[in-house]
């Protein structure tokens, strides 16, 4: 296994795999890498492959045996990692529960917006002397988000896009009261790890965005109480589906171009000074906004 602490461009395209998408079985020549971050370790290994001859990386955000909780597991340090390794685009992958009669068990959906419902996860590279303020108003990268959809639809698969996902602490699911608010706010699907992931990438530049399974109706709809069991069960196919559509969509991704918003996200929202950051937090801050603070000392 392969043990780096700073990394040269290895893959620009990423995966986050969650719940019950744990490896890649596209991934040819796949190697382990552990990457060492400032902000701790990640959630476990890089896997490092080709997909049809794109370099790509993959994450387990459970870590590989499932063993981290939603509120436990290290965002910080597993979108720092990918991005020291190169990653410029990336795709969470993620089960949710379905606030909406049509979003059934199966269904694919990419979402356009984001509530976060989290508590006091970490959910920002910055902090301690440097204060930076991203947009966010868009929270998944639309041109990549289309790009997933139309792999969808060219393998036949039942998808949506469009749509808000929530974002819920967790562990435990919805209570009754919980799910019929969130109907009654007009939110889509709900799941419990999108959020930090979304937020961290924009701040680190990364077109961020998220495919989401529905693996059950939350626990609105009568006589259909999720359960773990349920759950997994769901997630089985819905992996198998998921990785069809990311390896469709790689050569689509690989060749786009990037002209969104989302690498300039960092551009003018640098508050502090640069002439007023510690060597301490210019170190920490380097991979992420080092560009915007070169020169300014």
């Amino acid at each position: 296994m392969t043990r780096i602490t700073a990394a040269k461009p290895q893959a620009a395209l990423g995966f986050i795999g969650g719940s019950g998408l744990y490896r890649m079985s596209a991934l040819s020549g796949a190697r382990e890498v552990l990457v060492k971050t400032p902000y701790g370790a990640p959630s476990g290994p890089i896997i490092m492959g080709k997909i049809g001859g794109t370099p790509c990386a993959f994450l387990a955000r459970h870590g590989q045996d499932h063993v981290f909780l939603p509120s436990e597991i290290n965002y910080r340090a597993n979108i720092y990692a990918l991005k020291s390794l190169g990653v410029e685009r990336l795709i969470g992958v993620a089960a949710v529960g379905s606030l909406k009669e049509e979003l059934a068990p199966k269904r694919f959906v990419f979402p356009d917006q984001l509530v976060d419902e989290t508590k006091g996860r970490p959910s920002t590279f910055f902090g301690g002397g440097v204060v930076a303020h991203v947009a966010f108003a868009h929270p998944f990268c639309a041109a990549q988000s289309e790009l997933l959809a139309r792999a969808a639809s060219e393998l036949g698969l039942d998808f949506s896009r469009g749509g808000t996902y929530v974002c819920m602490e967790g562990p435990q699911f919805s209570t009754r009261a919980e799910s019929d608010y969130h109907r009654r706010q007009g939110y889509d699907v709900i799941g419990m790890t999108a959020a930090q992931e979304a937020k961290l990438a924009r701040e680190a530049e990364i077109c961020y965005s998220l495919m989401a399974m529905v693996t059950d109706y939350d626990c609105w709809k009568e006589d259909d109480e999720v359960t773990s069991d349920k759950v997994m069960a769901t997630l089985s196919a819905n992996a198998q589906n998921a990785q069809k559509i990311l390896q469709a969509g790689v050569g689509a991704l690989a060749a786009r171009a990037r002209d969104c918003a989302c690498q300039h996200a960092l551009a003018g929202a640098l508050v502090t000074d640069a002439r007023k950051i510690k060597a301490a937090a210019d170190k920490r801050l380097a991979l992420i906004a080092g560009k915007y603070l070169q020169g300014k000392k």
